[in-house]
């Protein structure tokens, strides 16, 4: 295991040990490696009034004036690929920020105008 994949996976694992119970699906580090929160079949707690019915991702990281690393953002697109491939996405499915459906700045001002670019993200939910 690589230095940069030991600290991210061992910063998840901080989080369980301290009781704190990971409300996204997925958290993707820096490394370029996803982490397993909740995984694909149990509800989230990410967005209030979307947990039932949408996946939340989290990246991890501060993205208000820049973007996160390549490998981080391609570990996404690799993850959403791979739930319409094993069928756990449906294959038109839509990509909103946190920010659209709660008052938070979350994913950071940067990723959010990246994020805007993608064909799946839609302006209202």
């Amino acid at each position: 295991m690589t230095k940069s994949r030991m600290r991210w996976a061992g910063y998840v694992a901080r989080m369980w040990r301290r009781g704190m119970r990971i409300g996204y699906w997925f958290l993707v580090g820096g490394d370029g490696n996803v982490y397993e929160g909740r995984g694909w079949h149990q509800v989230g707690a990410h967005t209030y009034g979307f947990n039932r019915r949408s996946v939340g991702i989290a990246l991890i990281g501060e993205f208000t004036d820049s973007l996160p690393p390549r490998i981080q953002l391609e570990a996404l697109k690799s993850l959403l690929e791979c739930g319409v491939k094993e069928g756990e996405l449906a294959e038109n499915y839509k990509v909103l920020a946190a920010r659209q459906v709660s008052a938070t700045k979350s994913p950071g001002l940067a990723l959010f105008q990246e994020i805007q670019t993608w064909p799946d993200w839609v302006e209202n939910p």
